[in-house]
Parts: structure tokens; sequence; C-alpha cells
């Protein structure tokens, strides 16, 4: 995080923490003075951190980013509000699966949303330590707490209704095309992409399932870890219905990322994949046929989460090479 300076006590925003947000922690009277510090987030993040009360909030703003109409902010700082509120109230509030507490959101400030701070290590320190530490036993049992808590919220949240793997079809045909339109892809290799999909959407084991909520962006930054089985949630503005491997291949391709990139070889990543993905499938009557199900099912999403992570701007040309043929390979 990066300090910024202090937020003005004449700031409407310093007005609504006041007034309506710190009497819901029990913090009142006292004049307020927040010290704000940046969180680095593909939305405009800030934690505000009161010295009198010592008492931490985070601000995510939906507003004022570029390509987003003021209708558009107003309906994801909503949604996430509603998101949060959802698994919290089917009991996301304590040990050892917790979801962020949404304290308020306000429209005309920028579209946003209020909550509290939640301590904890993300999944990305521990990740690192085991590539560049050694410290192994640490991330296998983070990616054991992570699968109980995937588990439970996609097993609460099940539907009647099966998974239509044509929207997994649709976000791989966008995601191909910023690909292709930002110059990363060219149109040979995009009609290889496009063809490695058809071929999945023919597999009968892609819609078997039936639908849950996912977290929707299950990446290493958006979850946190206490001691033992604790794990907290963040981030929940793309949670929707879908198939339960949308996140469980989100975290193995995540995983594997990581592997490829600190160390160059993504074989380093399987033990890891393979113990979280065994993990997940020990919280089902039959784990072996779970496991199964869920292996048939994983490359596909673990492609598409390399192809998503080959969009950034951050990633150099040679290594993006790499992870669009990994993903090749995956799909495959």
């Amino acid at each position: 995080m990066k300090y910024l300076g202090h937020l003005s006590q004449k700031d409407a925003l310093c007005e609504y923490l006041r007034y309506d947000i710190l009497p819901q922690l029990g913090v009142n009277g006292v004049a307020p003075d927040f010290r704000v510090y940046g969180i680095p987030a593909s939305n405009h993040v800030y934690l505000y951190e009161d010295r009198q009360s010592r008492t931490r909030l985070v601000g995510k703003f939906f507003g004022g980013i570029s390509n987003r109409s003021p209708e558009t902010a107003f309906r994801r700082m909503e949604r996430e509000f509603n998101n949060l509120h959802h698994l919290r109230s089917i009991g996301f509030t304590g040990y050892p699966h917790y979801v962020a507490r949404p304290l308020g959101h306000n429209g005309s400030l920028d579209c946003v949303l209020i909550e509290e701070f939640c301590y904890g290590t993300p999944l990305t320190d521990f990740i690192v330590k085991a590539i560049r530490e050694g410290a192994r036993e640490s991330l296998f049992q983070k990616l054991t707490a992570l699968a109980y808590f995937l588990a439970t919220l996609h097993n609460r949240t099940a539907f009647g209704e099966r998974v239509d793997f044509n929207r997994d079809c649709s976000y791989f045909d966008r995601i191909m095309g910023q690909l292709k339109d930002w110059g990363h892809v060219g149109w040979d290799e995009a009609q290889e992409f496009y063809w490695l999909k058809d071929r999945w959407r023919e597999k009968g084991c892609m819609w078997e399932d039936n639908q849950v909520l996912v977290h929707g962006d299950v990446t290493p930054t958006n979850v946190l870890f206490g001691d033992g089985l604790w794990v907290i949630a963040i981030d929940l503005e793309r949670m929707k219905r879908a198939d339960r491997i949308f996140d469980v291949g989100r975290v193995a391709g995540e995983i594997k990322h990581f592997f490829m990139r600190h160390t160059g070889d993504h074989r380093l990543a399987e033990p890891f994949i393979g113990h979280f993905l065994w993990e997940y499938a020990c919280h089902f009557p039959d784990r072996h046929s779970a496991f199964a199900s869920i292996t048939r099912r994983v490359p596909f999403h673990m492609g598409l989460t390399l192809l998503r992570i080959a969009r950034n701007l951050w990633i150099d040309g040679k290594y993006r090479r790499q992870l669009l043929d990994e993903a090749k390979k995956t799909l495959r």
C-alpha cells in the first residue's frame, strides 16, 4: 500500500464515513482523522485509517474509470454490495469461512462501496514463499483451506439448473477478441484457439453439472488467510452462476502461472494443483468420482485463465508467448 495523505474533513466522503459508517462500528462523537493509502486494484481502492479510533475501512470506487458509464458504475457498486450481503446471509460470517462485511454504498460519491478492512495474508505470499523459500507445506495447507472454502460456497449455493457451457465459450471469445485486437495473437493462431474451444463445446462433461454461485475472480490477491482453515474472500464484483470449475480452474491456472513466471517450469506447479483438486473433491460423497469429473473439465478453465492473464499490460512479449503456448497445450 502507498501512503497518499489525509482525507480532508471538508470532503463529503469524510462526512459520509463519520456519520453513516463509523457508528455501525461503535465509533461516535470525535471527528475522525483519516489517513489514506492506495491499494493496487483494477478499480480505485483505498484504505482509510482513522488515527483517533484506529478503525480501518476500505473504499472501492466504481466511478471515474474510462469507458465506464455512470449507470454501469452504479450497477457494479450495487451488485458487489448485494453479493457480499448475500454470502454473509448464508453463513459466511465466521471461522473458517468469511466474507468481508459491507458497511455502505453511495452513488453520489463516485459510486463508492465501503467495507470493513480484513486482516489476512494473501495466497500470493504463500505461493511465492513456496517457490523462493521452499515453504511447500504452508502452501499445501492453505490450498486445503481454499478448497474447503470453495467447495462450501459451491455446494451451499447449488441450483437445479444445468450449466450452460455456451456462456464460458462466449467469455473465451471475448478474451480471444481482446488478444487479437491488441495484436498479441494473429488470425491463424486465433482460429486454432477457436477450434480448440469448439472441441470442448462438444464434450458432454462440460454440460453435466448443475450451476452454483462462483466467486468469479479467485486470483491469489482476492483470497486472504488467517490461522488454520481461516479463509477470507474479498472482491465479489464478478460473482455469478456458473460451473463450479470456473473457480477451481481459475485457482489452478493462477498457480501454474506463478510457477511459470518465477521458475520457468510449469511442471513444478503440478503437485500443488493436484493437491488442491484432490482436497476440493473430498467434500463430495464419492471423492474419486468427483475428482474424475473435476479433472475432465478443469483443463479448459486453466487454459482460459492463462489466456486471461496474457492480456495484462505488464506482461512482456516473451512471457506472453509462453502463456499462449501453455494455454494451447492445456486446451489440447
